[in-house]
Formats: structure tokens, sequence, C-alpha cells
């Protein structure tokens, strides 16, 4: 919100002594944070003056250009009294007016240095200035006239125009919506230094009678208020007075027209939203429902919506006209030739004037105040106000009949303790101090008669005011957050880490470890998300639970799986220049249940009973700890050594494996098919008789949906589940002095065996005397025979407490090749 200090200086006495800086310090303290302090003018120095036109000789150029050789009176501020000689090419003002002069020596807006030179055949001493010369507006099409009234040739310019005001920014929180107003900052700006407040809202209206323009409000709880009051005879032509289009530009908005600067102008004033209609272009009642399904709306920037049925709309016999509190509709747009205007002063509701500009993606200073909730007591004084600006600077007449349809929502009464704010902020706070500070902010205050509670009613610019601890943080920020008392607490004895907490340390340090980089995602997803990742319709992991109020309106879901947003992530960096990518992302996913109750309201008083709690627990959805990872490009680089090595599918597996070394857990990986992976090109993870996840090869289709190269790879599992089967100590390797004995051997199974399963068996089979099994070839071909495949791994012996012989170990490896043919039919190459 922008501050004209003028015009906060209208409505609360703000003494002279007073510095903006002082002002805004205890502004900030109060919770309307300083953003900028600007000085519009600071940039300008003089002479700056009023000057009387004396004569105008218009002058015909060879370039087909007219300029004026004007003599303009202007005092004593030339050092002569002299009347000075200007050239000016503009043709919007005649003599005896009153114009704005920067004589030599001047500086105006962007550095514009102002001296005597020769031009058109004549010394122009000075310029005559245009409004957006002087940095007041737009309009460079002719000069600024000043009235009649404004002062005597040669007087300084810089206090008549306010060109040294300034202008104080501030940051409004979306629970103080009174502060985007005049009217809301001069209050707390009357309440931070205990001053006189003149609200401006404070003013007498006539009665409603039957007169008025015909409203019927279909939907009381969208639209609780509308008042409509109608001015005719309005001067089309009529320009907004200079005083006016100035504070709206410094205020940060842009003068267009009489009438839509005025309800600007109101709506900054007071911070309530009008809007004004063409009375003309109206046919019959005007009304509020909600929009119909096929609706259709030209707002006023020209964009043809589609109306959602939970949209507001105003309407005429001709259907939509607007969306309620948002935007007008352009068939009744106020233009140059409306002389009769319908103002409507309206109190909409807050949350469905948000989600009408969510879901329009349409934002206006209307919107910024109906969604956050404005008062809605003054309604009729907006309305009275726009109508006699209208009428006072465009001519015309207010017709006597007022229309007002509906009341305002009464504000219940909040139960406080005297004694609830010290108690809180820990402040020294007596009791006549808190009755003090919440009658200053507007609430009407009732002791109790014990003395010891009392009861205390928002006003109606406070919607955010809702219960006793909101009133506490009002008597808190006056008495001034500053004094809250410094104590330090005792520091308790650490507990250290949990088991999940350490276990998942461990994890990420492992990954790291192997060359992982950890990212951080959104846990939101939307049905695009999940089609992404070619999950079929009945797919468990398309059962999402839907924000109330999301972030996006693409991704209003919560994300059962970490995929969508770490492979978004990948494809991101690879757009980026990274050619290489291993990222991995260890978050919760939620996966709500069919059925599920809804969550109870739990009391903020008080803590929750047992039985509560217990409600509350069946209504949370399962969180469960994920881990996903994801890789593209090269895993191992080129160099002397040989070309880069591809990342494949084996490496997202060892992935997981190298997670489970990490807590101590043993995986069996098992082939499968799950979206999105490869359907050849898939493992499931098993621990114990649970699956705990899925790694391999992405789907081309999904490396194509998300841009990663071919053949990329990902892996996620439950890392909960994981966890669960975790050892809380890892045994540390057994390590013997003994040296080890090698021996290959090369098996012949069928195609479709998974190798982790033979070497496995092959383990089982040689017994304690086996140390590792490790596969290093793979060969299928005419020599082995359709359907079947040939494996070669690596053997290695070792015994703690002596030296293997040659029949130990060729015995060992035989019973290890034994329980292969049992098992697999598997047979032996030479």
């Amino acid at each position: 919100m922008r501050v004209p200090m003028s015009w906060l200086r209208e409505h609360v006495a703000l003494p002279e002594s007073l510095s903006t800086d002082e002002l805004t310090d205890r502004l900030t303290a109060l919770g309307l944070k300083l953003e900028a302090l600007e000085r519009p003018g600071h940039d300008m120095s003089g002479p700056l003056v009023v000057g009387r036109v004396l004569t105008m000789e218009p002058e015909a150029q060879k370039n087909g250009k007219t300029i004026n050789w004007c003599s303009v009176d202007v005092g004593a501020a030339n050092g002569t009294g002299d009347p000075q000689g200007i050239v000016c090419g503009a043709h919007n003002f005649s003599v005896g007016d009153l114009v704005v002069c920067v004589l030599p020596g001047g500086v105006l807006p962007g550095g514009f240095e102002i001296s005597a030179r020769k031009t058109y055949g004549h010394v122009s001493a000075g310029m005559i200035c245009s409004t957006q010369e002087l940095g007041l507006g737009e309009d460079h099409s002719g000069i600024l006239v000043l009235p009649e009234d404004a002062g005597e040739p040669g007087d300084d310019v810089f206090g008549l125009l306010d060109l040294r005001e300034e202008v104080v920014e501030l940051e409004i929180n979306p629970d103080r919506a009174y502060a985007l107003s005049i009217r809301g900052v001069a209050r707390e700006a009357a309440l931070g230094f205990d001053l006189d407040y003149a609200d401006p809202a404070a003013r007498a209206v006539p009665p409603a009678n039957g007169d008025g323009w015909p409203v019927e409000i279909e939907d009381a709880e969208g639209c609780p208020v509308f008042v409509a009051r109608t001015v005719s005879g309005v001067d089309a032509t009529a320009p907004t007075p200079d005083w006016m289009a100035r504070r709206l530009l410094l205020a940060g908005m842009r003068p267009i027209s009489l009438a839509v600067d005025v309800t600007n102008y109101v709506m900054l004033e007071l911070g309530r939203p009008l809007h004004g209609y063409d009375a003309d272009e109206l046919t019959g009642t005007v009304g509020v429902r909600r929009a119909r399904d096929g609706e259709k709306l030209t707002t006023l920037d020209g964009t043809v919506r589609a109306l959602d049925p939970e949209d507001l709309v105003v309407t005429d016999d001709s259907g939509a006209i607007g969306l309620g509190g948002v935007m007008g509709g352009e068939a009744t747009e106020m233009s140059q030739t409306t002389t009769r205007v319908l103002i409507e002063s309206a109190h909409w509701d807050p949350v469905s004037m948000f989600r009408t500009g969510r879901r329009h993606k349409l934002t206006s200073e209307a919107g910024r105040r109906n969604e956050r909730g404005v008062d809605p007591t003054i309604c009729e004084v907006a309305a009275q106000r726009a109508a006699e600006l209208l009428v006072e600077h465009g001519g015309g007449t207010i017709e006597d009949g007022v229309t007002v349809v509906g009341t305002a929502p009464p504000r219940e009464p909040i139960s406080l303790p005297v004694d609830l704010p010290a108690a809180i902020s820990g402040m020294s706070i007596p009791a006549d101090t808190t009755l003090a500070h919440l009658a200053a902010v507007g609430c009407d205050v009732e002791v109790d008669p014990r003395g010891d509670s009392l009861w205390a009613t928002p006003p109606p610019w406070r919607p955010d005011l809702t219960d006793p601890y909101d009133l506490v943080e009002e008597v808190a920020r006056i008495v001034g957050y500053d004094e809250v008392p410094s104590v330090l607490p005792d520091a308790p004895s650490g507990r250290g880490l949990t088991r999940g907490q350490a276990l998942r340390r461990r994890v990420g340090r492992a990954l790291a470890g192997a060359g992982y980089v950890e990212t951080v995602s959104f846990p939101f997803v939307g049905a695009a998300d999940l089609e992404r990742l070619g999950l079929d319709g009945d797919d468990e992991r398309r059962r999402t639970l839907r924000l109330a109020n999301p972030l996006s309106a693409e991704a209003p879901d919560v994300t059962t799986t970490l995929l969508p947003g770490l492979l978004s992530a990948t494809a991101r960096n690879l757009g980026r220049g990274t050619s290489d990518v291993a990222l991995f992302e260890l978050a919760t996913v939620t996966l709500p249940e069919n059925g599920a109750p809804p969550a109870p309201l739990l009391p903020v008083d008080t803590a929750p009973s047992a039985a509560q709690w217990e409600e509350l627990q069946r209504a949370v959805p399962a969180q469960p700890q994920h881990l996903a990872v994801t890789l593209a490009g090269a895993r191992e680089p080129a160099g002397w050594w040989g070309p880069a090595r591809p990342a494949t599918w084996a490496d997202a597996i060892e992935a997981v494996r190298v997670v489970a070394d990490a807590v101590g857990a043993e995986v069996e990986v098992r082939a499968a098919a799950r979206a999105p992976w490869h359907p050849g090109r898939c493992a499931e993870i098993v621990v114990g008789e649970h699956v705990v996840g899925h790694a391999g090869e992405l789907h081309p289709r999904v490396c194509a949906s998300y841009d990663l190269p071919p053949r990329s790879a990902a892996a996620e599992i439950d890392l909960d589940v994981l966890a669960a089967h975790a050892r809380e100590v890892v045994p540390a390797p057994r390590i013997s002095s003994y040296p080890v004995a090698k021996d290959d051997v090369a098996l012949v199974v069928d195609a479709d065996l998974p190798a982790a399963e033979l070497a496995a068996t092959l383990r089982e089979g040689a017994g304690e005397l086996c140390e590792s099994v490790r596969l290093f070839d793979l060969y299928t071909g005419e020599q082995i025979g359709e359907g079947r495949k040939s494996l070669a791994f690596a053997l290695r012996f070792r015994a703690l407490d002596r030296t293997l012989t040659d029949a130990e170990t060729a015995e060992a490896r035989a019973a290890a090749v034994a329980l292969a043919v049992q098992r697999h039919g598997a047979e032996q190459r030479a």
C-alpha cells in the first residue's frame, strides 16, 4: 500500500516535528512493515514558478509545425521582473492562463537541466511544463494549466503541486486488509502515537428507500450487502481534478477518467472497492447469483471468460454483466459518453473472491481487497462519497433513490481472561492496559462483573480477529514486542537422534558418497503428472488426496510417489547444461484410504481427549517415508582409461543395494513389471516377505514425456519398511589374515532366471567358506540354445583359522554347483 503523507495527515493529527522515519518505525512495530520510502520530486530543483501568459504569437515553421512565441510574467523569479520569453509547441492554453514555468538553472525529473537557448529564431529562456515533464502523470499532449486561484506569478510551485511529497510504501499482510486504505493506515498511525483520528467513513448517509435501482440477491451468503446509487447528468468530458489525479499516481494507480478515478479514489481512501456502470446500458433489475453452466462474460480487460458455477456474478436482464467483486463486464463499461452512472458498493464473501481470482488468473485492486475481507458496514458511506465527488467535479445530480439490500454480518463477542495477554507475552500488562488497547483497535469491550474476564466484540473492519489469542496479539503489538523480557531458557540435555533420524542420515550419506545429489521437490501433483508416468486408471497411486486450497490449480493433489518431482528436477538440470545427472530425494508421500472419516475440529484451548486423538489419527492418511533416485547420462566419465559408461537399470538397483547395506538390511531383487519402468527391465525390491519398491530402466514413453535421454533409470522404495528390517547395529565384517582361494564357474540356466537368485543359490551351496560370489559375464547365443543364458561367477573362498586346501575349495565349489543343478536345472559349461 502506497500512502502519500499529505493524504494521511488529513485524517490523523501527526505533529510537524514527527519525521517520516519515526512514523514508519512505529508502523513497522505495529505490523505494517515499511517496504520503501519515496520522494518523487527529490531530483527536481528550481526555479520552478507560477507564470501568467501575457502574449502568444503563433509562428508557422518550414517543417509544418506551428510554435508559440510567448511572453510570460514570472514575477521577480527571474531577478528582473521583466516578462520571460519562452518558445512553446503546445496549443491547449491561452493568454491570461496560469502555467508552470521552469527557468534557466532549473532541473526537471530525470536530470533534465534547463538553460536559455536559441530555437526557432528566438532565445527561449525556460520552458512551460506539461504534466509528464513535471513527473505528475503521463499526459504530454498539452500544458498543465493551473486554476485561476493557484497563486501569483513568481510563486514557488513545489508546495503548490506537492512536488516534495513523501510516499510511504507499506507491506500489508493478508490478514490486515483494512490497512489497504488511507483510513486503515491513519487509524494505525493514530493508535501508535495516541493521536486524534478523523475517520473518513464518519459521514451521514440518506436512508434506504424504494425509489432506487431495483436489486435482487439470490446468494445472500456470497453477497450479504448490496448498495446502489445513481448519478445522472454527469459531464462525460469533465477532467479528473489535478489533486485527485496526483494522489492516484502517488498511490500507484493510473488516472483514466473522472468516473473511474472517483471509484478508485474512494477505494484507496476508505478501503471499500466500488464499481461504476453505465446506467444507460443496463436493462432491468440488477442481480447477484452464481454463474450458470456454459455462461460466458467479456470482462473489462477484453477477455472472454468461461464462468464457473462457483463464480459470483452481477447480472441484469441481459445476463451476466460483471464478476462480482473482481472485475466488471465490457458491455456496461463507463466510457467517454457515459452521463448516467450507477454506483455499486457491495460486500462479497472473501473465500469466493479468492477462488474466482485464482480460477480466472485475474488480479485487480478491488479483488485484492475483497478476497481479504473489508468493512461491510461502510457500503452506504462509500457509495455516497463517490456520488458526491462525481457531482462536485462532473456536474449532474444524485438521484433520490437509495437501494440497500441485506445487512452486514454481525460480529460475535470473544471471551478473554484479562490476564491472558500478560500470561502469553511474558510482559507486565495490567488489566486497564488490556481494556484500553482493545478499545483503541475498535473493539466494543464489556468487563465481566467479577473483573477477571471480559467480552470484546471485534470491529467490522477486522475479520482476522476471531479468537482470544488474536486479541492477545493486538494488545501485545501496541505495548511493543520490544518490551518482551529476554529470558534464557534452561537447555535440556540432548537425547540424540531417534532411530529413524539416524537411519535417514545414514542413507543420505551413503547415497552422497555414491555420487548422488539430494533434491527437494514440492509434494504436489496433478492428473497430468500421473499421466506422464503412464499409470493405469486403476493404479493405487492415482488415489490422491485433494487440497482444499492448492498452490496451483495444475497440481491440486498431494503426491503418492516421489518420481514426478524428481524426474522434473532431472529434466531441469539436463536442460540447463548438466549432461550427467544422479539425484535422490527423501520425503514422505500421502496414501489416502477410501472411506476414511473426516478430520475432527479439535479445540484450541485444551488438549484433545484420547477419543478425539484416536479419531484424528483415523482421519490422517498414511504418510510413509520414501526414497527415490534417478539417473541420466553417464554413470562413469570418459577419460584416458576409456569411454564413458552410461547409467543403466543396474545402477538404479545398485543404489538400492547401497542404501540396504548402509542400514544393514538384506534385499532380494526379482524381475517385475510396473509403471513407469520398462516392463522388461524392471526389478522389484524385496525385504523379507515385503516388496518395498521397484528399480530399473524408465519406459521410453516416460523418458519422452519428461524430455529425458533414452534408457534413463530410476528407483523408488518405501524407506519405512526397509528401516523396519534394518539392524540396530550393523556388524563389522570379519577379516581373515589367511589367503583367499579363487575359482570361477559358468552355468547355463533358463533366460528368465534372475542372476541374483542363482548367485544366492551358489552362496548357500558353498557354505560358510564362501566369502563372495560376483557375476562377471553374461552370454547368450546359438551355442547356448534358445531361451537359455550362460552366467559366469567369480567365487572366493577363505577361512578364518587356516589356509584352505585345494580339496576344500573344490568340495565347496562342487557343493555350490550341485545345489544350482538341483534347484534351477543348471548345466555347467566346460
